[in-house]
């Protein structure tokens, strides 16, 4: 898998777009890779976490975000769904578990009907621990205030708990594996 030519292809302008991509995707496979090594016990697969981190926001153009230069149609909240359709047209399944699995500390079917999401009726649960492991990575950055920091534990626990308490659990789990 050539990493860099998939990103080509979906953001292939040097523009502020491709910018926060590239820094969100870099800071979340940093961390990644940094904890993963941590945990020498866990044997994750190390490449693989290096290919789906760089890729795991990859649907966000297809979105309408403005703040982050994204003028897509969909909804936010889609891209990584929309992310999981490319890669899978390409061939990479594993890596798209890893885009739709990757939002909040993942969405469940209950919650996208109760809320009425424009996604698919199903539970998008990060499941093994390479794919918990980048959902995790990716709380500590965001494509907006936290693009070049990294947000504090507590910080990434309060957020998830504005989503439900639920959500701050697990990141703690997360934590107690992972940190």
């Amino acid at each position: 898998m050539n990493v860099q030519e998939i990103i080509d292809k979906y953001y292939p302008l040097e523009n502020e777009l491709k910018e926060i991509f590239m820094v969100h995707a870099r800071k979340v496979t940093e961390l990644s890779l940094e904890m993963a090594h941590r945990h020498p016990e866990l044997n994750l697969d190390l490449a693989f976490i290096e290919e789906a981190a760089m890729l795991h926001d990859l649907g966000i153009f297809l979105t309408d975000a403005p703040r982050i230069h994204c003028y897509g149609k969909a909804p936010y909240l889609s891209h990584g769904y929309l992310g999981a359709e490319l890669l899978r047209g390409l061939g990479y399944e594993r890596h798209a578990r890893v885009c739709e699995r990757h939002t909040g500390t993942g969405l469940l079917k209950e919650q996208i009907e109760a809320n009425g999401w424009e996604l698919p009726l199903k539970d998008f649960l990060p499941e093994t621990l390479e794919e918990q492991l980048i959902c995790f990575a990716d709380k500590f950055y965001s494509k907006t205030k936290f693009l070049h920091e990294s947000r504090t534990l507590e910080q990434v626990v309060e957020s998830m708990r504005k989503i439900s308490d639920a959500s701050a659990e697990k990141v703690r789990r997360w934590a107690s594996v992972f940190m």
